[in-house]
Protein backbone atom coordinates (compact mmCIF):
# COMPACT_ATOMS: atom_id res chain seq x y z
CA UNK A 1 0.00 0.00 0.00
CA UNK A 2 1.27 3.40 -1.01
CA UNK A 3 -0.15 6.23 1.75
CA UNK A 4 0.01 9.80 0.71
CA UNK A 5 -1.28 12.85 1.85
CA UNK A 6 -3.55 15.30 -0.03
CA UNK A 7 -1.63 18.19 0.83
CA UNK A 8 2.26 16.86 0.31
CA UNK A 9 4.18 17.79 -2.29
CA UNK A 10 2.62 21.95 -3.27
CA UNK A 11 4.60 24.03 -5.37
CA UNK A 12 3.98 27.33 -3.92
CA UNK A 13 4.33 29.33 -7.18
CA UNK A 14 3.50 27.61 -10.46
CA UNK A 15 2.85 29.78 -13.36
CA UNK A 16 0.23 27.20 -14.46
CA UNK A 17 -2.74 25.54 -12.43
CA UNK A 18 -1.59 21.61 -11.16
CA UNK A 19 -3.95 18.90 -12.06
CA UNK A 20 -3.17 15.50 -10.67
CA UNK A 21 -4.54 12.42 -11.01
CA UNK A 22 -4.90 10.47 -7.80
CA UNK A 23 -7.12 7.62 -9.19
CA UNK A 24 -8.58 6.54 -12.69
CA UNK A 25 -10.32 4.06 -13.79
CA UNK A 26 -12.81 3.63 -17.04
CA UNK A 27 -16.12 5.17 -14.97
CA UNK A 28 -14.49 8.04 -13.21
CA UNK A 29 -11.29 9.87 -12.61
CA UNK A 30 -10.52 11.73 -8.95
CA UNK A 31 -8.10 14.57 -9.29
CA UNK A 32 -6.10 17.17 -7.29
CA UNK A 33 -6.24 20.33 -8.63
CA UNK A 34 -3.59 23.38 -7.18
CA UNK A 35 -4.57 27.25 -8.09
CA UNK A 36 -3.38 29.97 -6.81
CA UNK A 37 -4.38 33.09 -8.45
CA UNK A 38 -5.85 31.16 -11.41
CA UNK A 39 -8.86 31.49 -13.52
CA UNK A 40 -10.10 30.26 -16.49
CA UNK A 41 -8.88 31.78 -19.81
CA UNK A 42 -11.47 34.81 -20.83
CA UNK A 43 -14.11 33.50 -23.40
CA UNK A 44 -13.34 29.80 -22.43
CA UNK A 45 -15.69 27.59 -20.88
CA UNK A 46 -15.19 24.24 -19.38
CA UNK A 47 -17.98 21.80 -21.36
CA UNK A 48 -17.48 18.25 -20.20
CA UNK A 49 -18.61 15.09 -20.97
CA UNK A 50 -18.79 13.58 -17.56
CA UNK A 51 -20.40 15.09 -14.01
CA UNK A 52 -18.24 16.98 -11.93
CA UNK A 53 -18.02 16.84 -7.80
CA UNK A 54 -16.14 19.38 -6.91
CA UNK A 55 -14.52 20.12 -3.24
CA UNK A 56 -12.67 22.95 -2.25
CA UNK A 57 -9.90 21.24 0.69
CA UNK A 58 -8.16 24.57 1.30
CA UNK A 59 -8.82 28.11 -0.39
CA UNK A 60 -11.34 30.14 -2.03
CA UNK A 61 -12.09 30.33 -5.92
CA UNK A 62 -15.11 31.44 -7.79
CA UNK A 63 -17.10 29.52 -10.56
CA UNK A 64 -19.51 31.39 -13.07
CA UNK A 65 -22.14 28.73 -14.91
CA UNK A 66 -22.92 29.69 -18.37
CA UNK A 67 -26.77 31.55 -18.27
CA UNK A 68 -26.14 33.38 -14.93
CA UNK A 69 -24.36 36.54 -14.27
CA UNK A 70 -23.79 35.74 -10.59
CA UNK A 71 -20.40 34.26 -9.37
CA UNK A 72 -20.58 31.24 -6.97
CA UNK A 73 -18.28 31.82 -4.45
CA UNK A 74 -16.77 28.80 -2.78
CA UNK A 75 -14.40 28.31 0.32
CA UNK A 76 -12.50 25.38 2.19
CA UNK A 77 -15.24 22.96 2.83
CA UNK A 78 -17.90 23.81 -0.35
CA UNK A 79 -18.84 21.29 -2.60
CA UNK A 80 -20.87 21.48 -5.86
CA UNK A 81 -22.04 18.87 -8.30
CA UNK A 82 -21.88 19.99 -11.77
CA UNK A 83 -23.87 18.19 -14.08
CA UNK A 84 -22.04 17.21 -17.64
CA UNK A 85 -22.39 19.53 -20.43
CA UNK A 86 -23.39 22.15 -17.57
CA UNK A 87 -20.96 24.96 -19.13
CA UNK A 88 -18.90 26.45 -16.28
CA UNK A 89 -15.68 28.42 -15.99
CA UNK A 90 -13.12 29.75 -12.85
CA UNK A 91 -13.94 33.43 -12.47
CA UNK A 92 -10.84 33.58 -9.77
CA UNK A 93 -8.96 31.62 -7.16
CA UNK A 94 -7.09 33.16 -4.10
CA UNK A 95 -4.04 34.98 -5.29
CA UNK A 96 -2.33 35.33 -1.84
CA UNK A 97 -2.65 31.22 -0.96
CA UNK A 98 -3.43 27.58 -3.01
CA UNK A 99 -6.70 26.57 -3.71
CA UNK A 100 -6.69 22.86 -3.45
CA UNK A 101 -9.59 21.04 -5.05
CA UNK A 102 -10.64 17.22 -4.93
CA UNK A 103 -12.58 16.49 -8.04
CA UNK A 104 -14.51 13.44 -9.33
CA UNK A 105 -15.19 13.18 -12.97
CA UNK A 106 -18.11 10.26 -12.69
Amino acid sequence: MDIRNIYSDIQKHAPDEILENILQTDKFKIERIISRGHATADGEWYDQDKNEWVLVLKGNAGLLFEGSDETVTMKTGDYINIPAHQKHRVEWTDPEEETIWLTIHY
